[in-house]
């Protein structure tokens, strides 16, 4: 898939779900885009860029 839902986008940061809600909410991960009315999903592609440290501010310097 290309995109993911709330619960997925959880899984594939091995999160719970609440504590996914919680980061978005406080804005430390992204919060996800309506394709959809009340469809909302995040991009694989930023989940693993994440995950990688490559969407990291202010630590270019540490080695992933």
């Amino acid at each position: 898939p290309i995109f993911a839902s709330e619960a997925t986008a959880a899984k594939l940061l091995d999160m719970k779900k609440a504590e996914f809600q919680h980061l978005v909410a406080q804005g430390h991960l992204p919060d996800g885009k309506e394709i959809a009315p009340g469809r909302k999903r995040w991009s694989i592609d930023l989940l693993q860029r994440i995950g990688g440290g490559q969407e990291v501010s202010g630590l270019a310097d540490v080695k992933w």
